[in-house]
């Protein structure tokens, strides 16, 4: 059996070793002060001498912890310039117009969060009183990821400084009437101050992250210097749970983004109690940085334990904070002296000596308030170190108190995210501790009153020129007047008008082919951003590679095994591809930070990120609603799309419902084009609206989806006429009538309608065909380019209805005057067609490809959904015969001859 005491072959072991001799004699040294002094005096100078060793250069792997103390030591704290005592005056102004909004607002029952920012509030007003950098700073200011449940302190900040008034806070999360606040950081509800939305928890980080390496992508490509932007982004301990908050963390230190600093609230609280009861939550998080390769700080404990980190000559206390879990921390901050003076220090008899030396005011202050993330010097020791830092990012683990400052019945309450108000009593408690001169008077009936020193008071003077140090206020989203980008040359979209001839052409390689002529375009053509998650080559996109270049801030530093080869892998410092691997939420996240870049930095780009449309929508739809959120701009394209187009890939692959999920994000354009030349009207109409001249009324910030598919099918001719272009953009155009396709029918003959979109008016046209000669049926056939378009339009039309005002929906206008009835089809589910079906006058049925996909041949998987061409028939076949055009036995006819 195994000595499990023996020690354990290590990769060392591997090694030769030249002195023997040498190291046994370092073996036997750290044996005796562990026999002598104890395996706590051996750890800690094995720990220093790592650390030593770290410092020098020397490779060896890093420690993943470090002990539960500050790592900033006090000696080495630089003093914060400024005035430190005004700054305290202005963070208790701000305290308190924070919980003041919040429970003003509970009268309403609308909500709201008072904890958050009141164990926050040194972390944010250390930031901007002497870090933040405004929109006129040099390059574009800091960028600012601001903790949701943050934002009353944020709005209180906006208070004193002028840019909100007590209207807007009595309005804080009652927006209806014009003038209010919305509840968390929201760029399309308050477009002047808000640049990110960061509630959906840990889309922050995730996008934190990319947004700094997107910085970096500006500068490199020489599309504009922003090397002087700093990324911040605030954080919860809680929310590092979601896995997006820590999924691009290697990312960021891989590429060195030492122009993004974490900084994580450590309050040790998330919603319903503690973050890691049994655990610590700060080691887990150090350990988690450290092992990405960020650089880590932690910011504990404050100058109140200083004194007690002094007596500890035994490293019994720090050996005791390394035990103690949260839960144990946070009943700390709630309990008398006598309690913790048993608990805490009669665990170990050095502590309970170190104990006796102390007062019991003394261990309440120290247990109860005293925290490094509540101390401006601590947070300014931290936050000057982080910015720095050179070669990695860094993270900031301050620890607080969740609810600081708001009284016994807030502080480290389980309870406190859901409490909503304080008492008056509790009001006047918190504003004897801040020293706020408030009256008992000015509490009229009950009602706490807001704070405010005076416009031209020392406070609001001192904070103003703080800001206009510092390039400005903050945070404040500015969207300066661009030119419109002129439009590409017009011979790019228009080759396809003419088909392709003999040539099978899937439309994805229709857009690709598309990109290729507009990535050339001399004006635009830098502008555009191609985002693709290693699946480039699954979509064409391989040719773009030696072209574009791929985005590296290495650049390229090996030999790539395929040089020889035309179309080779090639990496470049200033590469405009961003090829992520395999993550779609990093290309979203690297969408949303190029298609806000007009707002972020003044610069129009234009992204287009292209997926393989299964793990779009329903993979990082949170994603997609925050760009809308946060009025992002740009193309996303499902490629690969539909149920039943990707021969084979089956259940997992077989994308039917994404135009469903589009369709409930206001923002989004879904188009599902079924020709190369409609891909090519959609996209110049979505240069002009985004990036161009837009029309009285239209809103800019919106974004397209296209599906597009892998399917090699003849691209036909664009049709003649007036009003194609018009058809494409807002929904539906007729393609061709029976007449028009050349099939022979005879006058009077039964009519119907077939609308399809995408792939699917492949089968609605040999159904066309079909009907006419076997069934002596006419059908006309509409391309149905975007059903949402169609219902987004028929729901204003309503809505104007409602206000007295008389509008037709265009697709009522468009089907004006067809005869007979109408038969939708679609790859995807049928609820997509169904969409806008009550605005329909003729009668109405659909076919499409519900329930889970499956691997087949295409023909196969058609028929099994009951969409291919011969479904078709029989189901238009049976429209007709309820509406007594055609023969009932014809349905049963039809069905035995196809053998559905």
């Amino acid at each position: 059996m195994t000595d499990p005491n023996a020690i354990q072959p290590s990769a060392l072991d591997q090694l030769p070793d030249r002195d023997p001799e040498e190291t046994a004699e370092w073996q036997a040294s750290l044996d005796a002060v562990a026999k002598a002094a104890g395996p706590h005096r051996a750890a800690y100078l094995m720990r220093r001498t790592l650390e030593r060793a770290e410092g020098a250069g020397i490779a060896l792997p890093k420690l993943l912890e470090t002990d539960y103390v500050n790592t900033i030591p006090t000696a080495a704290e630089p003093a914060v310039p400024g005035d430190e005592a005004m700054e305290a005056r202005i963070t208790a102004w701000n305290r308190w117009n924070a919980a003041a909004m919040v429970t003003r607002g509970s009268k309403y029952g609308v909500g709201g969060h008072i904890a958050t920012f009141a164990s926050a509030a040194w972390l944010y007003e250390t930031g901007f009183n002497h870090f933040f950098k405004g929109k006129e700073a040099d390059g574009s200011g800091d960028q600012l990821y601001i903790q949701g449940h943050a934002s009353p302190g944020i709005y209180a900040r906006a208070f004193l400084d002028g840019r909100l008034n007590e209207d807007h806070l009595d309005n804080f999360r009652r927006e209806s009437g014009g003038n209010g606040l919305p509840s968390y950081p929201h760029p399309r509800r308050l477009p002047w101050l808000w640049e990110f939305p960061t509630v959906s928890m840990g889309l922050g980080p995730l996008s934190a992250i990319y947004q700094a390496r997107f910085n970096r992508y500006l500068t490199n490509r020489g599309i504009k210097d922003v090397s002087d932007s700093h990324v911040w982004a605030f954080l919860g301990d809680g929310e590092m749970d979601e896995p997006e908050s820590t999924a691009a963390l290697a990312l960021a230190a891989r590429e060195e983004l030492d122009n993004l600093t974490f900084v994580i609230n450590c309050n040790l609280q998330r919603l319903d109690g503690p973050v890691r009861a049994n655990f610590k939550i700060v080691q887990e998080l150090e350990a988690q940085f450290r092992g990405a390769g960020w650089n880590v700080i932690k910011t504990l404990w404050g100058s109140a334990w200083d004194e007690l980190f002094q007596l500890d000559t035994t490293g019994a206390l720090v050996r005791r904070l390394r035990e103690v879990p949260d839960a144990q921390v946070q009943t700390y901050q709630t309990r008398d002296a006598a309690y913790i003076r048993q608990d805490f220090f009669g665990k170990d008899p050095a502590l309970a000596e170190m104990a006796k030396l102390l007062s019991d005011d003394k261990i309440l202050e120290i247990f109860h308030f005293s925290r490094g993330g509540h101390e401006p010097r601590k947070v300014y020791a931290a936050y000057k170190a982080a910015v720095e830092h050179k070669g990695a990012p860094t993270v900031i683990l301050a620890q607080t108190v969740k609810g600081h400052t708001l009284g016994e019945g807030f502080a480290s309450k389980n309870a406190n995210h859901q409490m909503k108000k304080l008492s008056v009593d509790e009001f006047k408690a918190m504003r004897d501790l801040l020293d706020l001169p408030i009256k008992d008077s000015d509490f009229v009936d009950g009602v706490v009153p807001y704070g405010h020193p005076g416009a031209d008071s020392p406070e609001v003077r001192y904070l103003q020129e703080r800001r206009a140090a510092l390039g400005g206020p903050a945070p404040a989203r500015r969207v300066h007047p661009l030119p419109a980008l002129p439009a590409p040359a017009e011979k790019a979209f228009t080759s396809f008008d003419k088909g392709s001839g003999s040539q099978n052409v899937a439309t994805t390689m229709a857009f690709v082919r598309l990109i290729k002529d507009l990535v050339r375009d001399k004006e635009t053509g830098k502008r555009w951003v191609p985002i693709v998650p290693d699946e480039a080559r699954t979509f064409g996109m391989e040719s773009l590679f030696p072209s574009l270049g791929i985005y590296s801030p290495k650049g390229q530093t090996y030999e790539p095994v395929d040089r020889d080869q035309l179309m080779y892998y090639k990496e470049a410092e200033n590469g405009q591809i961003l090829n992520e691997g395999i993550t779609e939420a990093g290309s979203m996240a690297d969408f949303i930070a190029a298609s806000t870049s007009y707002a972020t930095h003044g610069e129009a780009m234009i992204p287009f990120y292209i997926f393989y449309s299964m793990f779009g929508w329903q993979r990082t739809a949170d994603q997609m609603w925050q760009l809308g959120d946060q009025l992002g701009r740009g193309f996303l394209v499902g490629a690969t799309a539909g149920r039943t187009t990707l021969t084979g890939e089956g259940l997992q692959h077989a994308d039917g419902h994404s135009p469903v999920i589009a369709a409930t994000n206001p923002a989004a354009l879904t188009y599902d084009p079924a020709f190369a030349y409609e891909v090519a009207v959609i996209v110049r109409e979505g240069l002009r609206r985004m990036y161009g001249e837009a029309k009285p009324g239209e809103d800019q910030d919106v974004f397209y989806y296209l599906t597009v598919y892998n399917e090699p099918l003849p691209q036909p001719a664009k049709p003649q006429g007036l009003g194609i272009d018009e058809g494409i953009v807002k929904g539906l155009y007729r393609f061709n009538t029976a007449e028009s396709a050349g099939v022979e029918v005879t006058a009077g003959a039964p009519r119907i309608q077939l609308l399809g979109s995408g792939t699917a008016i492949h089968w609605a046209l040999q159904a066309q065909k079909l009907l006419a000669e076997e069934w002596g049926v006419a059908a006309d056939v509409w391309s149905a380019t975007s059903w949402s378009e169609l219902r987004r339009d028929a729901l204003e039309a309503d809505e104007a209805l409602l206000r007295g005002e008389e509008r037709v929906p265009f697709v009522r206008q468009a089907l004006q005057g067809a005869e007979g009835p109408v038969l939708a089809v679609s790859d995807y589910m049928r609820q997509v067609p169904d969409q806008i079906a009550q605005w329909v006058e003729q009668d109405w049925s659909s076919l499409g490809a519900d329930g889970f996909g499956l691997s087949d041949t295409r023909e196969a998987a058609r028929r099994h959904f009951g969409v291919d061409a011969q479904s078709i028939v029989v189901a238009a076949l049976a429209q007709l015969a309820r509406r007594g055009e055609v023969k009932a036995t014809a349905v049963k006819e039809a069905r035995e001859r196809y053998g559905l």
